[in-house]
């Protein structure tokens, strides 16, 4: 997949497409079904599937402070929209001259004219220009006089209920990794480089691999059951981790901890998938090491038991 980053590097040879919109955070089910749409269109008119992204997203830019978690980093984001058949990412900075940008000159200066595009698919709650002005209507009107068609579609449910990056990070920040699960389509997980720590994991016989999480804020937090994938080839590996900031070791920086069940390799440098399966409890401070290793190794026993448990009834209902 082509990766385009900024307007400024849309080149002739990008005129004419299939195209999509959002932030696209988690790229859960609802996402999906948008670029189903997308991909079937763009095979039908012989375009590139494209879609168009934020960095940073618009409420990240506009209130830093009160912006919600990121479910997944640009990274992720971009393997996950080529696995689902998209050609073409374009990133665009969301600045202050984007922002002012009138809904009139978002569709006919960038969408029509720069991009060319030919078809476009939106979600069902897509605004756009400066404050959120532009809506369905205007754009639908708009598009006509600049020869592209656009169509909306509806919000995707799960048992009712709407799936949204939002709902998403309700259940998740409730530790509710199975209805997160249902929504994302896929177990919610963490990716990133494993980089050295303070080693301190290893002196109570837990040693740690440790993933800066290079965000403001975290969906997540606490101790859960895992696996991992990067370490061993076509493997995923089960384990326990702790998302947060390891208080009893005085720590400030958000990183993820992975212990890899009966694992002892150097790690360093590999980059890894983290699926977050069950939260077994909240992070704490322990007033020493030695109750910190207490509680791991209660931790590694629960979490051993339940991933038995997942696995026999695998076993016995296979997909």
């Amino acid at each position: 997949m082509e990766l385009i980053r900024g307007i400024h590097n849309i080149r002739d040879r990008h005129q004419g497409c299939v195209l999509t919109i959002g932030n696209f955070d988690g790229v859960h089910l609802g996402h999906q079904q948008v670029l189903t749409r997308v991909v079937k269109k763009a095979n039908e008119l012989g375009a590139p599937p494209t879609v168009l992204l934020f960095e940073p997203q618009p409420r990240e830019f506009f209130s830093v402070d009160q912006a919600p978690a990121r479910l997944m980093r640009l990274r992720d984001k971009y393997i996950q929209l080529a696995r689902l058949g998209v050609e073409r990412l374009l990133v665009v900075n969301f600045n202050t001259k984007f922002a002012e940008m009138t809904p009139h000159d978002f569709i006919h200066n960038l969408l029509a004219e720069q991009l060319g595009v030919k078809f476009l698919v939106i979600g069902d709650n897509f605004r756009f220009g400066a404050k959120r002005q532009g809506d369905f209507c205007y754009l639908q009107q708009e598009a006509t006089a600049a020869q592209f068609d656009v169509v909306s579609t509806h919000s995707f449910c799960v048992s009712e209920q709407r799936v949204s990056s939002t709902a998403i990070r309700y259940e998740l920040k409730n530790g509710e990794q199975k209805s997160a699960e249902q929504m994302l389509g896929r177990p919610y997980s963490i990716s990133g480089r494993i980089s050295h720590g303070k080693k301190l994991g290893r002196t109570i016989g837990f040693p740690t691999a440790n993933v800066p999480l290079k965000r403001i804020v975290s969906p997540v937090s606490g101790v859960y059951v895992v696996k991992v994938s990067g370490v061993k080839e076509n493997q995923w590996l089960g384990g326990i981790a702790n998302v947060g900031t390891r208080p009893t070791v005085d720590g400030v920086r958000q990183q993820l901890e992975v212990y890899i069940f009966d694992f002892t390799e150097d790690l360093y440098g590999r980059y890894v998938e983290v699926q977050l399966l069950h939260k077994l409890r909240d992070e704490k401070k322990f007033s020493a090491l030695n109750k910190l290793k207490v509680q791991i190794e209660l931790d590694d026993q629960t979490a051993r038991a339940w991933l038995s448990d997942q696995d026999n009834v695998e076993s016995i209902h296979p997909e």
